[in-house]
């Protein structure tokens, strides 16, 4: 997987439905201890709340969800269902609900539960993290600009320049651009020099 997509930021959105009042948070995880950690927060924060319905989902780890005493698929696997289907991971979201008297039946609650989550994450965004990779020019001074220009037309960034006899430029490029750059460097120098591979990460971006 080349690409996939997190929360922007932690969130906060309101819903009230029938005098009850929905509250959801988002927050961008890693791991399940992170999830958990946050889930304990919130039932902390609004320990005062009938509900605290919450679910998590990670890129290299489980889906989980609770209904936290709501009727079983009401809550929590909505709230899971929001993020699966935004294709969003590494995520956790907890909706606490303050009963307001009524009864919202089970269609009313998924109906809540959906919303809020959405609404959330809608308060948070959606950023896209995107394998990148690492590489290293090392290239006479008079060939410094062309080598930046190169990687700007790949969609790279210049991450550091080191001076000394040569120039070492250390650049950035989408995992789907390096090998393009590698070729234009390549070309630029008539093979007098290449990009060399360093390595690469998932950022956000």
């Amino acid at each position: 997987m080349t690409e996939y997509l997190v929360p922007s930021r932690p969130s906060q959105a309101e819903f009230t439905e029938k005098r009850s009042t929905f509250i959801g948070h988002v927050f961008p995880v890693e791991t399940e201890a992170e999830a958990r950690a946050r889930i304990d927060e919130m039932k902390k924060k609004y320990h005062d709340a009938r509900h605290n319905c919450w679910c998590y989902l990670l890129k290299e780890g489980p889906a989980r969800y609770s209904d936290d005493g709501e009727p079983q698929g009401t809550a929590g696997q909505p709230m899971l269902a929001v993020f699966q289907k935004e294709g969003v991971v590494n995520v956790c979201c907890v909706v606490t609900r303050y009963f307001g008297g009524v009864l919202l039946g089970a269609g009313g609650l998924v109906r809540a539960y959906t919303q809020t989550a959405k609404d959330a994450l809608d308060a948070a965004g959606v950023s896209a993290v995107r394998r990148w990779v690492e590489l290293e020019v090392a290239c006479p001074y008079s060939f410094l600009e062309r080598v930046k220009l190169a990687c700007a037309a790949q969609g790279g960034v210049v991450e550091g320049i080191e001076y000394a006899a040569d120039v070492a430029i250390r650049a950035l490029l989408p995992g789907d651009e390096a090998g393009r750059f590698q070729a234009r460097v390549t070309e630029l120098s008539a093979g007098a020099f290449q990009a060399v591979e360093l390595g690469e990460s998932f950022r956000a971006g």
